[in-house]
């Protein structure tokens, strides 16, 4: 029987069990949001709402700054909040700038968010009391060896050495 990997690399990925668990977390904590009936509400989007609550309305490149995600990304991501109710843009400080801020909605229910978000860093803590090597040391050693050799060069090099990339 001929090796699947051989055509098709994505058969095979180091990558894959890490995106696939967060994604069941946050399977999880959405779990959590609809058994609540905070219905339409991300996982993905409670960072964000929680620095606009403490921080107050902030522009967008003002948030993707706070949060250490592009302009492009978090722009794509406000809308999406916008379009499911919990946040809006306003006028900024002058005509030419718009600021993001929370709705009624995301206020209402933003103390159950900082609930949910110290329960799940307790949730995490505990699980990486139960494994040798908790993932938050493996992400600042991987941060490390990035620090000597980028992603990009270690790509690179490999392309460099495969006939297919030419």
């Amino acid at each position: 029987m001929a090796d699947p990997t051989a055509h098709d690399p994505t058969r095979q990925s180091l990558w894959r069990p890490l995106r696939l668990l967060q994604a069941s977390m946050d399977a999880d904590i959405a779990q959590v949001y609809s058994e609540q009936r905070i219905d339409g509400l991300k996982p993905s989007y409670v960072m964000e709402l929680l620095r606009l609550h403490d921080c107050g309305p902030m522009t967008i490149a003002e948030l993707a700054e706070s949060v250490r995600r592009t302009h492009s990304a978090l722009s794509q991501k406000v809308a999406a909040m916008r379009e499911a109710g919990w946040v809006r843009t306003v006028v900024g400080d002058d005509a030419r700038t718009r600021k993001v801020t929370l709705t009624d909605k995301a206020r209402s229910i933003v103390d159950r968010l900082a609930a949910e978000w110290r329960a799940t860093e307790a949730a995490v803590a505990e699980l990486e009391a139960e494994i040798p090597y908790p993932l938050s040391q493996v992400v600042a050693d991987i941060e490390r060896a990035l620090e000597r050799k980028s992603f990009h060069d270690r790509i690179t090099e490999k392309l460099a050495q495969d006939p297919a990339w030419g």
